[in-house]
């Protein structure tokens, strides 16, 4: 099942957002049921109920906000794990994250980078 996601970068100066770098258009999937309760790379415990991502290089902690294209929805993620491991994807959102820009499916997403 393909959907259409987007990820960006920004910096956040005051309460609103604002963009550093051109957004970046990647791959993303979703993951939460499995996984709750495990520990995550960061040595959190993973919450699906959390607003949060796993990501190959993004230091622990780094926020990113990803918007789905085709809905406009968007959700700030805070990246507390490693991954995914699934080639041409370069972004695992939370079962949560997923669900409140509308998608419970893998598929390019935009994410900026977030300070």
């Amino acid at each position: 099942m393909g959907a259409s996601l987007v990820l960006s970068a920004c910096t956040l100066d005051t309460a609103k957002p604002v963009l550093t770098t051109a957004p970046e258009t990647v791959m993303a999937s979703y993951y939460g049921p499995g996984l709750h309760g495990q520990r995550t790379a960061s040595g959190e415990i993973f919450s699906r109920h959390e607003l949060t991502a796993a990501h190959r290089t993004y230091p622990f902690g780094t926020r990113l906000k990803v918007v789905n294209p085709e809905n406009g929805q968007q959700v700030v993620v805070r990246v507390n794990d490693r991954g995914p491991f699934r080639r041409g994807y370069s972004l695992d959102l939370s079962e949560a994250a997923a669900f409140r820009i509308g998608r419970l499916s893998s598929g390019p997403v935009e994410v900026s980078l977030l300070d």
